[in-house]
């Protein structure tokens, strides 16, 4: 691609508007450094220098496309408790519309706490809670997106298996969308993958391709999927092995662009963001792959879950341009 094509498709970005519905999440994060060794047990000893909280799940996919201009409104749960109000106060911060975002005082915000040592993730730890919201809850976020499908240019759903994406909710938000025409883009879980049809995108990454349809990985298998979820396109992330990408008009493989890969945590959600922004301005599925693929590398190249945004994307694009 050249950079003239890739400049016209970022300078779109902006003029985006983007609903994300899925799990939401907050990341905080325990920096420091680790010189001994526990007498108590054979674990390092971390001594926490400081504290970071930032978007996780859903709200990171949000967080990506925020960073690149994009405008974004956000539907997902929260608890009411200190670590939903620290999460909502950071999306809010982002520029991100948080009106569909219900508080459920009966569920426990989902907080991913990672240590990290000389610049290496020692533990992490989960708090979450994995039962299907409230019918309360789901009826709120389904009028919210009611009113708000028709003024929106894409819906990408990104599902953890946090409890917020019920058959029922998912089966929902397509007829919405189908009824607007707005394309939707799905980076999916185990549990409801063969419940998102007719679909602009679906995003796995292998490991959930590969249990979901019991068979290794390779343009024929990607198109069986494709074709049973009546998927325009399907994206499927191997790591260091890259993308296998799956379109009407055959397959593409896109190789990994990563420079020094130091984390991949978020790379996912960093993929989705861009491939969605990108179609929707109007690139090709190569084009998109190969631009998601490049600020999925770049992302990795930081510690901890970071955002791509404009500046970092341009860099790694030029990069391997020049």
């Amino acid at each position: 691609m050249k950079i003239e094509k890739f400049q016209e498709l970022a300078d779109k970005f902006s003029q985006k508007h983007v609903l994300v519905v899925g799990d939401l999440m907050l990341d905080s994060y325990m920096w420091g450094k680790a010189n001994r060794i526990s007498q108590e047990a054979p674990v390092p000893i971390v001594s926490v220098e400081y504290i970071t909280h930032n978007p996780g799940g859903a709200a990171n996919v949000a967080w990506n496309l925020s960073s690149l201009s994009a405008k974004v409104s956000l539907a997902g749960v929260v608890g009411e408790d200190i670590h939903g109000k620290q999460l909502l106060n950071i999306i809010s911060e982002k520029g991100i519309n948080v009106d569909g975002i219900v508080k459920d005082e009966n569920r426990d915000t989902t907080v991913k706490t990672r240590v990290i040592a000389q610049g290496q993730q020692v533990v992490r730890t989960d708090m979450e809670s994995l039962e299907n919201i409230s019918e309360d809850s789901n009826q709120i976020i389904q009028k919210y997106i009611l009113s708000i499908i028709s003024k929106v240019d894409g819906v990408i759903l990104a599902d953890y298996n946090k409890g917020l994406l019920s058959k029922d909710l998912i089966q929902s938000i397509l007829s919405l969308a189908s009824n607007q025409n707005i394309p939707v883009y799905v980076d999916p879980k185990m549990d409801h993958f063969f419940e998102y049809k007719n679909i602009r995108l679906f995003k796995p990454n292998a490991v959930e391709f590969k249990k979901s349809m019991v068979q290794d990985i390779c343009p024929k298998t990607a198109e069986d999927l494709r074709k049973k979820l009546n998927s325009d396109h399907v994206l499927i992330t191997e790591g260091a092995e890259g993308m296998l990408l799956m379109t009407d008009e055959g397959d593409f493989k896109i190789p990994t662009r990563a420079r020094a890969v130091h984390d991949v945590s978020g790379a996912g959600d960093t993929v989705i963001a861009v491939y969605t922004l990108a179609d929707l301005a109007g690139a090709n599925p190569e084009e998109a792959a190969t631009i998601a693929n490049l600020a999925a590398g770049r992302v990795c190249e930081e510690v901890g879950v970071v955002p791509i945004n404009m500046e970092m994307l341009k860099e790694i694009f030029d990069h391997h341009h020049s």
